[in-house]
């Protein structure tokens, strides 16, 4: 590959002679294009530095590579920038030439990348190119496996890899024309781009889900490892087992494992009266591990005060020699000795003093710590003495012994206790045996009357709960009598209120009103004596009149008037008549005139009506 030329690019422009078929055609197109060929026939087409950026297949290293650099397989390239533009070459094939596009113009527009993408779509190629040519073209690109070419221009490649691709999209731009031609049909602005196709897809989901379910294996095997061991079963109880566990409860290295599998067997409820007494000599031999176990306490709270001794002894001689070396300061910062040292002497003399000093006073305090523990010790030891015991037993082996002896007392208290367990037992068993009828007919008699009262309690409570209802209708009752009470109060000073103008003198029994839901209803009480209420005729000349009059102008008003309206147009014949005198008389004569009320609330208004042809009808 010549390209020697090629770092003075950009300021030289040098000419590079090409061995071609047509030079003059070359050289036409090249100066149209204004890009010098710098490409020869047989080179690489694409590299893979160009798809993978910074990634030199020769070197293994990552770094930003110019792939118009000579020599890029071989040498390592000079840094370049990440935001510079690829310059693309001419290049050279058989049957055809590729030539870029204007560096100003912007990169062709590519879309979104499918999963697993193995195949590119190729469009804009001249009408004159075969497979033969495409596949001359893209097979620099890498392995072709299958090659679908259209009538219309445009192919679909489908690579071996997917890394080939990124290769195949560096053409994207180029204008192919086919040998020297200058033929319309020969030359074509080729456009690739990424394509979606089924067996990318498949190939691609194939692979994620063999790369799940290695991941998944890689899981579990991880979480096989971190899973903590299972402990190991523990074993059925059997009488030859118990003999062997009785043995490695004796033993002080198997005592943990054997007490894990006597506490099991415990918890299982493998103890009943058979298996007692292989138990409980078992649970004897756990217990003869107590004085073991105490041994053993005593012996380290002895090492321990030894220890404590040794430290305490240890930190004495530090105090000690700090001490010696404070003194040593003491005397270097003497005035007879101190005035020889040079002013940087004095002061590192000075800073290991104060360092000196507060090492000792640190070690002084601990010391006096230890001291002060060791003396309330010795307050909690004495107040925890016997006053009248003064001194202490320092034989060890008659201490053990008395250990000896009260283990063994226990132990025959314990086999005291279960002896007299198992004697009430059998007395328990026997008195069941021998129980008499009389017990069972006294038994049955007292079922009989836990029954009875059962029953009872259940009626007396189903009585409780129908008092109480009762006794809420009763309240509720009340209630309702109370509310209709003022009611009929209220009625009441109504009707007195309205009948006040009433002559009393004439009338021997009294008229009361009641209004119910929007209605007036007159109750007229006759007295227990003889006098009756006359609604007779009239009583003189002046209420015939006034009955005509009256039944003339309510006639006249079919719906009703009330009593002012009446009165204020009576009033005009005669000024002295008044509105009760009016209503009084319609009141006598209630087959002639009859009361309604119209209206609701605030609208409520009573009319007077004439009915005088009604009654004569009705009769």
């Amino acid at each position: 590959m010549a390209s020697d030329g090629i770092g003075s690019l950009g300021s030289e422009h040098s000419h590079i002679t090409v061995p071609v078929a047509d030079p003059g055609a070359w050289a036409t197109a090249m100066n149209n294009l204004g890009i010098v060929p710098m490409g020869l026939a047989g080179q690489q087409l694409v590299s893979d530095s160009i798809c993978i950026q910074g990634f030199d297949p020769n070197l293994g290293i990552i770094t930003p590579i110019n792939p118009m650099m000579a020599g890029i397989s071989l040498v390592q390239p000079h840094p370049v920038a990440a935001e510079l533009p690829v310059i693309k070459e001419i290049i050279h094939c058989k049957s055809c030439t590729l030539f870029p596009q204007n560096p100003n113009l912007p990169p062709p527009s590519t879309r979104e990348r499918p999963p697993g993408c193995k195949t590119v779509f190729v469009g804009g190629l001249p009408e004159n190119a075969t497979e033969e040519i495409i596949k001359e073209v893209f097979d620099q690109c890498g392995e072709i496996v299958a090659i679908r070419k259209s009538k219309k221009n445009f192919c679909h490649i489908r690579f071996s890899e997917e890394f080939m691709v990124d290769k195949a999209l560096y053409l994207s731009g180029y204008r192919m024309r086919i040998g020297s031609s200058t033929d319309k049909k020969d030359s074509g602005r080729i456009h690739v781009d990424f394509a979606q196709a089924r067996d990318d897809l498949y190939e691609w989901e194939c692979k994620q889900r063999l790369l799940a379910r290695e991941e998944r294996h890689r899981r579990k095997i991880q979480e096989d490892w971190l899973r903590p061991p299972s402990p190991p079963p523990i074993m059925h109880f059997s009488e030859h087992e118990a003999a062997l566990l009785a043995e490695k409860l004796k033993d002080d290295n198997k005592f943990s494992e054997a007490s894990a599998v006597l506490f099991t067997w415990i918890d299982r409820g493998e103890v009943n009266r058979r298996t007692a007494n292989h138990f409980y000599s078992m649970i004897q031999s756990a217990n003869s591990h107590v004085r073991r176990l105490m041994n053993e306490k005593a012996q380290h709270e002895e090492e321990m005060e030894l220890a404590k001794e040794h430290f305490k002894n240890s930190l004495l001689a530090i105090l000690t020699q700090f001490e010696q070396i404070t003194a040593v300061f003491t005397a270097a910062t003497r005035q007879k000795a101190w005035d020889h040292f040079s002013k940087a002497q004095r002061k590192n003399i000075d800073i290991w003093r104060k360092q000196c000093e507060e090492l000792r006073n640190a070690q002084s305090e601990e010391i006096m710590g230890i001291r002060r523990e060791e003396e309330m010790e010795m307050s909690d030891e004495d107040s925890e003495e016997n006053p009248c015991k003064n001194m202490r037993m320092e034989d060890t082996e008659l201490s053990a012994q008395t250990c000896a002896l009260r283990e063994e007392n226990d132990s025959l208290r314990w086999q005291l206790d279960a002896y007299r367990n198992e004697v009430e037992l059998l007395k328990k068993e026997q008195g069941k045996t021998y129980r008499t009828e009389e017990d069972h007919t006294q038994e049955q008699q007292l079922h009989f009357l836990q029954q009875t009262m059962q029953n009872m309690q259940q009626q007396l409570l189903r009585l409780q709960e129908e008092l109480k209802g009762k006794e809420l209708e009763l309240e509720q009752a009340k209630d309702e009598q109370c509310y209709l009470e003022t009611e009929v109060l209220s009625l009441r000073e109504k009707l007195l209120n309205a009948m006040e103008s009433v002559d009393l003198t004439n009338h021997k029994s009294e008229g009361h009103e009641k209004g119910v839901n929007g209605t007036a209803a007159f109750y007229h009480h006759r007295e227990k004596n003889n006098d009756m209420v006359i609604w007779g005729p009239l009583r003189s000349e002046k209420e015939a009149l006034l009955l005509g009059i009256i039944s003339t102008f309510l006639h006249v008003h079919p719906f009703g008037a009330n009593i002012e309206y009446l009165w204020s147009y009576i009033q005009r014949l005669d000024t002295k008549i008044s509105a009760g005198e009016l209503e009084r008389l319609m009141v006598r004569l209630p087959n002639m005139f009859q009361q309604e009320f119209s209206g609701v609330g605030a609208t409520l208004e009573k009319r007077w009506k004439f009915c005088g042809f009604k009654t004569l009808k009705s009769v």
